[in-house]
Protein backbone atom coordinates (compact mmCIF):
# COMPACT_ATOMS: atom_id res chain seq x y z
CA UNK A 1 0.00 0.00 0.00
CA UNK A 2 3.10 2.38 0.26
CA UNK A 3 3.06 4.99 -2.76
CA UNK A 4 6.77 4.24 -3.61
CA UNK A 5 9.28 6.16 -6.04
CA UNK A 6 8.44 3.82 -9.08
CA UNK A 7 4.59 4.88 -8.04
CA UNK A 8 5.67 8.64 -8.28
CA UNK A 9 7.64 8.14 -11.20
CA UNK A 10 4.34 6.50 -12.91
CA UNK A 11 2.36 9.14 -11.86
CA UNK A 12 4.42 11.95 -13.50
CA UNK A 13 4.51 10.08 -16.66
CA UNK A 14 0.56 9.89 -16.63
CA UNK A 15 0.50 13.33 -15.98
CA UNK A 16 2.95 14.29 -18.53
CA UNK A 17 0.82 12.35 -21.01
CA UNK A 18 -2.21 13.68 -20.17
CA UNK A 19 -0.94 17.18 -20.86
CA UNK A 20 0.53 16.35 -24.33
CA UNK A 21 -2.50 15.23 -25.59
CA UNK A 22 -4.80 18.47 -24.32
CA UNK A 23 -1.71 20.12 -25.62
CA UNK A 24 -2.51 18.76 -28.94
CA UNK A 25 -6.44 19.02 -28.31
CA UNK A 26 -6.08 22.97 -27.86
CA UNK A 27 -3.73 23.41 -30.78
CA UNK A 28 -5.91 21.56 -33.14
CA UNK A 29 -8.82 23.47 -31.64
CA UNK A 30 -7.08 26.69 -31.67
CA UNK A 31 -5.83 26.45 -35.17
CA UNK A 32 -9.07 25.83 -36.76
CA UNK A 33 -10.29 28.86 -34.80
CA UNK A 34 -7.33 31.17 -36.40
CA UNK A 35 -8.49 29.69 -39.92
CA UNK A 36 -11.89 30.37 -39.63
CA UNK A 37 -11.37 33.61 -38.51
CA UNK A 38 -8.99 34.85 -40.64
CA UNK A 39 -11.95 33.77 -43.80
CA UNK A 40 -14.68 36.12 -41.54
CA UNK A 41 -12.45 39.18 -40.38
CA UNK A 42 -12.29 40.05 -44.54
CA UNK A 43 -16.06 39.63 -44.30
CA UNK A 44 -16.58 41.37 -41.23
CA UNK A 45 -13.77 44.16 -42.03
CA UNK A 46 -15.56 45.31 -45.15
CA UNK A 47 -19.06 45.35 -43.53
CA UNK A 48 -18.02 47.83 -40.89
CA UNK A 49 -16.23 49.83 -43.88
CA UNK A 50 -19.53 50.06 -45.52
CA UNK A 51 -21.32 50.72 -41.86
CA UNK A 52 -18.96 53.53 -41.04
CA UNK A 53 -19.59 55.54 -44.65
CA UNK A 54 -23.22 55.09 -43.52
CA UNK A 55 -22.68 57.17 -40.88
CA UNK A 56 -24.43 60.72 -40.42
CA UNK A 57 -23.34 63.78 -38.26
CA UNK A 58 -20.22 61.42 -36.92
CA UNK A 59 -22.84 58.90 -35.66
CA UNK A 60 -23.77 55.74 -36.36
CA UNK A 61 -27.51 54.50 -34.78
CA UNK A 62 -28.07 51.20 -33.51
CA UNK A 63 -30.72 50.69 -35.82
CA UNK A 64 -28.34 51.34 -38.83
CA UNK A 65 -25.79 48.94 -37.66
CA UNK A 66 -28.90 46.01 -37.35
CA UNK A 67 -30.09 46.82 -40.85
CA UNK A 68 -26.69 47.03 -42.30
CA UNK A 69 -27.08 44.39 -44.70
CA UNK A 70 -23.23 43.19 -45.34
CA UNK A 71 -23.31 43.23 -41.44
CA UNK A 72 -25.84 41.13 -41.38
CA UNK A 73 -24.44 38.97 -43.85
CA UNK A 74 -20.79 38.40 -41.75
CA UNK A 75 -22.42 37.88 -38.62
CA UNK A 76 -24.92 35.13 -41.05
CA UNK A 77 -21.62 33.08 -41.51
CA UNK A 78 -19.95 33.72 -38.33
CA UNK A 79 -23.03 31.64 -37.11
CA UNK A 80 -22.35 28.72 -39.68
CA UNK A 81 -18.45 28.63 -38.95
CA UNK A 82 -19.34 28.34 -35.40
CA UNK A 83 -21.49 25.45 -35.80
CA UNK A 84 -18.91 23.82 -38.27
CA UNK A 85 -16.40 24.35 -35.71
CA UNK A 86 -18.32 23.23 -33.07
CA UNK A 87 -18.80 19.67 -34.81
CA UNK A 88 -15.02 20.08 -35.44
CA UNK A 89 -14.16 20.38 -31.48
CA UNK A 90 -16.98 17.18 -30.89
CA UNK A 91 -15.29 15.22 -33.84
CA UNK A 92 -11.62 15.91 -32.50
CA UNK A 93 -12.44 15.46 -29.02
CA UNK A 94 -13.96 11.97 -29.57
CA UNK A 95 -11.23 10.81 -31.83
CA UNK A 96 -9.27 10.83 -28.79
CA UNK A 97 -11.20 10.12 -25.58
CA UNK A 98 -10.98 6.14 -26.17
CA UNK A 99 -7.31 6.30 -26.49
CA UNK A 100 -7.31 8.19 -23.14
CA UNK A 101 -9.71 5.86 -21.40
CA UNK A 102 -7.74 2.45 -22.23
CA UNK A 103 -4.18 4.80 -21.35
CA UNK A 104 -5.90 5.33 -18.15
CA UNK A 105 -7.19 1.81 -17.16
CA UNK A 106 -3.72 0.29 -17.86
CA UNK A 107 -2.36 3.30 -16.14
CA UNK A 108 -4.38 3.03 -13.14
CA UNK A 109 -3.21 -0.79 -12.86
CA UNK A 110 0.42 -0.16 -13.38
CA UNK A 111 0.00 2.07 -10.28
CA UNK A 112 -1.41 -0.09 -8.14
CA UNK A 113 1.40 -3.01 -8.89
CA UNK A 114 4.08 -0.47 -8.17
CA UNK A 115 2.89 -0.64 -4.68
CA UNK A 116 2.92 -4.04 -4.03
CA UNK A 117 6.45 -5.89 -3.02
CA UNK A 118 9.22 -6.93 -5.49
CA UNK A 119 8.12 -9.85 -7.55
CA UNK A 120 11.62 -11.49 -6.04
CA UNK A 121 10.63 -11.09 -2.79
CA UNK A 122 7.30 -12.95 -3.05
CA UNK A 123 6.27 -16.33 -4.62
CA UNK A 124 3.00 -14.72 -6.22
CA UNK A 125 1.60 -11.61 -6.88
CA UNK A 126 -1.89 -10.75 -7.26
CA UNK A 127 -3.22 -10.68 -10.78
CA UNK A 128 -5.01 -7.48 -11.91
CA UNK A 129 -8.38 -8.08 -14.04
CA UNK A 130 -8.82 -5.42 -16.69
CA UNK A 131 -11.24 -2.89 -17.57
CA UNK A 132 -14.07 -4.63 -19.75
CA UNK A 133 -14.79 -3.55 -23.05
CA UNK A 134 -18.59 -2.65 -22.02
CA UNK A 135 -17.34 -0.35 -19.12
CA UNK A 136 -14.95 1.64 -21.44
CA UNK A 137 -17.73 1.56 -24.40
CA UNK A 138 -20.06 3.30 -22.07
CA UNK A 139 -17.17 5.67 -20.23
CA UNK A 140 -16.67 6.87 -24.12
CA UNK A 141 -20.14 6.99 -25.01
CA UNK A 142 -21.08 9.45 -21.73
CA UNK A 143 -18.00 11.26 -22.30
CA UNK A 144 -19.33 12.45 -26.36
CA UNK A 145 -23.19 12.93 -25.31
CA UNK A 146 -21.53 15.31 -22.12
CA UNK A 147 -19.44 17.07 -25.38
CA UNK A 148 -22.23 17.51 -27.52
CA UNK A 149 -24.35 18.46 -25.25
CA UNK A 150 -21.56 21.03 -23.94
CA UNK A 151 -21.33 23.04 -27.24
CA UNK A 152 -24.30 23.07 -28.41
CA UNK A 153 -25.39 26.15 -27.79
CA UNK A 154 -21.83 28.07 -28.83
CA UNK A 155 -22.60 29.34 -31.96
CA UNK A 156 -25.75 31.24 -29.81
CA UNK A 157 -23.46 32.34 -26.97
CA UNK A 158 -20.59 33.57 -28.95
CA UNK A 159 -22.58 35.41 -31.84
CA UNK A 160 -24.90 37.11 -29.29
CA UNK A 161 -21.71 38.39 -28.11
CA UNK A 162 -20.85 39.42 -30.93
CA UNK A 163 -23.78 41.16 -31.85
CA UNK A 164 -23.55 43.33 -28.61
CA UNK A 165 -20.43 44.49 -29.85
CA UNK A 166 -21.75 45.05 -32.96
CA UNK A 167 -25.21 46.21 -33.60
CA UNK A 168 -25.06 49.63 -31.29
CA UNK A 169 -25.02 53.08 -31.50
CA UNK A 170 -21.18 54.37 -32.31
CA UNK A 171 -20.10 57.40 -32.28
CA UNK A 172 -17.77 57.45 -35.33
CA UNK A 173 -15.70 60.94 -34.70
CA UNK A 174 -12.98 62.09 -36.90
CA UNK A 175 -11.29 58.48 -37.43
CA UNK A 176 -13.75 56.13 -38.50
CA UNK A 177 -10.87 53.01 -39.63
CA UNK A 178 -9.94 53.61 -36.09
CA UNK A 179 -13.73 52.93 -34.72
CA UNK A 180 -13.43 50.07 -37.31
CA UNK A 181 -10.80 48.47 -35.98
CA UNK A 182 -11.56 48.74 -32.91
CA UNK A 183 -15.22 47.00 -33.29
CA UNK A 184 -13.13 43.99 -36.00
CA UNK A 185 -10.95 43.16 -32.90
CA UNK A 186 -14.26 43.21 -30.09
CA UNK A 187 -15.69 41.07 -33.12
CA UNK A 188 -12.57 38.53 -33.13
CA UNK A 189 -12.92 38.79 -29.07
CA UNK A 190 -16.25 37.23 -29.51
CA UNK A 191 -15.74 34.60 -31.94
CA UNK A 192 -13.17 33.54 -29.72
CA UNK A 193 -15.23 33.52 -26.67
CA UNK A 194 -16.36 29.99 -28.75
CA UNK A 195 -12.63 28.51 -28.48
CA UNK A 196 -12.91 29.25 -25.14
CA UNK A 197 -16.18 27.70 -24.34
CA UNK A 198 -15.06 24.69 -26.99
CA UNK A 199 -11.53 23.98 -25.17
CA UNK A 200 -12.87 24.07 -21.19
CA UNK A 201 -15.41 21.54 -22.59
CA UNK A 202 -12.82 19.26 -24.15
CA UNK A 203 -10.49 19.58 -21.58
CA UNK A 204 -12.92 19.03 -18.88
CA UNK A 205 -14.43 16.04 -20.75
CA UNK A 206 -11.00 14.75 -21.52
CA UNK A 207 -10.18 14.52 -17.85
CA UNK A 208 -13.50 13.28 -16.90
CA UNK A 209 -13.14 10.03 -19.27
CA UNK A 210 -9.59 9.56 -17.77
CA UNK A 211 -10.71 9.17 -14.03
CA UNK A 212 -13.61 7.11 -14.68
CA UNK A 213 -11.26 4.78 -16.92
CA UNK A 214 -9.18 4.95 -13.45
CA UNK A 215 -12.18 4.54 -11.49
CA UNK A 216 -13.16 1.14 -13.61
CA UNK A 217 -9.78 0.05 -13.24
CA UNK A 218 -10.06 0.26 -9.24
CA UNK A 219 -13.81 -1.26 -9.17
CA UNK A 220 -12.59 -3.85 -11.10
CA UNK A 221 -9.43 -4.88 -8.73
CA UNK A 222 -11.25 -4.27 -4.96
CA UNK A 223 -9.86 -7.58 -3.92
CA UNK A 224 -6.60 -6.03 -4.12
CA UNK A 225 -7.23 -1.85 -3.82
CA UNK A 226 -8.89 -0.15 -0.86
CA UNK A 227 -9.75 3.28 -1.82
CA UNK A 228 -8.07 6.10 -3.49
CA UNK A 229 -6.15 9.18 -2.76
CA UNK A 230 -6.67 12.90 -4.36
CA UNK A 231 -3.16 13.47 -6.08
CA UNK A 232 -2.52 17.13 -6.95
CA UNK A 233 0.37 18.81 -8.72
CA UNK A 234 1.86 20.67 -6.06
CA UNK A 235 3.28 23.88 -7.77
CA UNK A 236 2.27 27.04 -7.56
CA UNK A 237 0.05 27.25 -10.36
CA UNK A 238 -2.05 24.44 -8.04
CA UNK A 239 -5.39 26.14 -6.29
CA UNK A 240 -5.84 26.16 -2.59
CA UNK A 241 -9.08 23.58 -2.54
CA UNK A 242 -6.78 21.23 -5.09
CA UNK A 243 -3.83 21.34 -2.56
CA UNK A 244 -5.95 21.32 0.69
CA UNK A 245 -7.49 18.24 -1.14
CA UNK A 246 -4.34 16.45 -2.23
CA UNK A 247 -3.36 13.30 -0.08
CA UNK A 248 -7.18 12.78 0.56
CA UNK A 249 -8.15 9.26 0.79
CA UNK A 250 -11.41 8.18 -0.48
CA UNK A 251 -13.61 4.63 -1.10
CA UNK A 252 -13.06 3.00 -4.38
CA UNK A 253 -16.80 3.48 -5.18
CA UNK A 254 -16.79 7.26 -5.00
CA UNK A 255 -16.00 9.06 -8.48
CA UNK A 256 -13.18 11.84 -8.35
CA UNK A 257 -11.21 13.90 -8.10
CA UNK A 258 -13.98 15.85 -8.23
CA UNK A 259 -12.04 19.21 -9.07
CA UNK A 260 -13.10 22.26 -10.90
CA UNK A 261 -13.26 22.72 -14.81
CA UNK A 262 -9.67 21.81 -16.42
CA UNK A 263 -8.56 20.90 -13.25
CA UNK A 264 -5.11 18.30 -13.08
CA UNK A 265 -5.80 16.22 -9.91
CA UNK A 266 -5.14 12.96 -10.26
CA UNK A 267 -7.07 9.42 -8.79
CA UNK A 268 -4.58 7.06 -7.67
CA UNK A 269 -5.16 3.92 -6.39
CA UNK A 270 -4.21 3.09 -3.22
CA UNK A 271 -3.69 -0.91 -2.27
CA UNK A 272 -4.05 -2.74 0.90
CA UNK A 273 -1.56 -3.12 3.18
CA UNK A 274 0.80 -5.77 2.60
CA UNK A 275 -0.15 -8.17 5.22
CA UNK A 276 -3.81 -8.01 4.47
CA UNK A 277 -2.96 -9.18 0.74
CA UNK A 278 -1.21 -12.15 2.45
CA UNK A 279 2.60 -10.85 2.11
CA UNK A 280 4.74 -11.24 5.63
CA UNK A 281 6.78 -8.86 4.75
CA UNK A 282 8.05 -5.72 6.41
CA UNK A 283 6.57 -2.78 3.91
CA UNK A 284 8.30 0.37 3.04
CA UNK A 285 7.11 3.86 4.25
CA UNK A 286 5.06 5.79 2.32
CA UNK A 287 6.34 8.50 -0.47
CA UNK A 288 2.90 10.38 -0.93
CA UNK A 289 3.96 14.29 -0.02
CA UNK A 290 2.06 16.09 2.69
CA UNK A 291 0.41 18.71 1.48
CA UNK A 292 0.70 20.95 4.29
CA UNK A 293 4.64 20.73 4.56
CA UNK A 294 5.40 21.27 1.14
CA UNK A 295 3.27 24.46 1.46
CA UNK A 296 5.03 25.63 4.58
CA UNK A 297 8.38 24.78 2.83
CA UNK A 298 7.44 27.73 0.51
CA UNK A 299 8.67 31.44 0.42
CA UNK A 300 5.86 34.21 1.81
CA UNK A 301 6.04 35.24 -1.39
CA UNK A 302 4.89 31.95 -3.14
CA UNK A 303 2.56 31.10 -0.05
CA UNK A 304 0.69 34.55 -1.16
CA UNK A 305 0.73 34.06 -4.94
CA UNK A 306 -1.35 30.83 -4.60
CA UNK A 307 -3.57 31.55 -1.32
CA UNK A 308 -4.16 35.49 -1.65
CA UNK A 309 -2.61 37.62 1.08
CA UNK A 310 -6.09 37.89 3.22
CA UNK A 311 -6.82 33.97 2.52
CA UNK A 312 -2.96 33.57 3.82
CA UNK A 313 -3.67 35.57 7.08
CA UNK A 314 -6.49 33.61 7.99
CA UNK A 315 -4.45 30.48 7.47
CA UNK A 316 -1.49 32.00 9.30
CA UNK A 317 -3.17 33.15 12.29
CA UNK A 318 -5.47 30.03 12.82
CA UNK A 319 -8.71 31.74 12.24
CA UNK A 320 -9.81 28.76 9.61
CA UNK A 321 -8.59 25.28 8.66
CA UNK A 322 -6.36 23.89 6.33
CA UNK A 323 -9.46 21.55 4.81
CA UNK A 324 -11.93 24.72 5.25
CA UNK A 325 -9.81 25.93 2.02
CA UNK A 326 -12.07 23.52 -0.53
CA UNK A 327 -15.77 23.76 -0.89
CA UNK A 328 -17.65 21.54 -2.79
CA UNK A 329 -20.55 23.18 -5.19
CA UNK A 330 -23.04 22.47 -7.63
CA UNK A 331 -24.09 23.97 -10.91
CA UNK A 332 -26.44 23.37 -13.78
CA UNK A 333 -25.87 20.81 -16.27
CA UNK A 334 -22.69 19.55 -14.40
CA UNK A 335 -21.51 17.49 -11.94
CA UNK A 336 -20.63 18.89 -8.35
CA UNK A 337 -16.95 19.92 -7.88
CA UNK A 338 -14.97 20.95 -5.67
CA UNK A 339 -13.29 24.72 -5.24
CA UNK A 340 -11.64 27.10 -3.75
CA UNK A 341 -13.45 29.01 -1.00
CA UNK A 342 -14.15 32.40 -1.49
CA UNK A 343 -12.55 34.87 1.19
CA UNK A 344 -16.12 36.65 2.12
CA UNK A 345 -17.07 32.86 3.32
CA UNK A 346 -13.96 32.15 4.86
CA UNK A 347 -14.29 35.51 7.01
CA UNK A 348 -17.88 33.84 7.89
CA UNK A 349 -15.82 30.92 9.37
CA UNK A 350 -13.47 33.28 11.02
CA UNK A 351 -15.80 34.85 13.29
Amino acid sequence: MAITSQTMALLSARRQEVDQVLADLDLALISAWVGAWNDLSVEFDAALADLMLAAKDGRVTGSQAAKNVRLRKALSLAVDRLDELAQFAEVTTQADVMRVALAAAQSQIDVALSQLPPADRVAVLPTFTRVSDAALDAIVARTTQNIATGLLPLSDDAVAVMKRNLVRGIAVGDNPRTVARRMLRQAEQGFNGGLTRAMTIARTEMLDAHRAAGKAADMANTDITTGWIWGASLDARTCPSCIAQHGQLHPVEEDGPIDHHQGRCARIPKTKTWKELGFDIEEPADLMQDSREWFDGLTDDTKRQIMGAERLELLNSGAIKWEDLSTRRTTDGWRDAMHVTPVRDLRGLAT
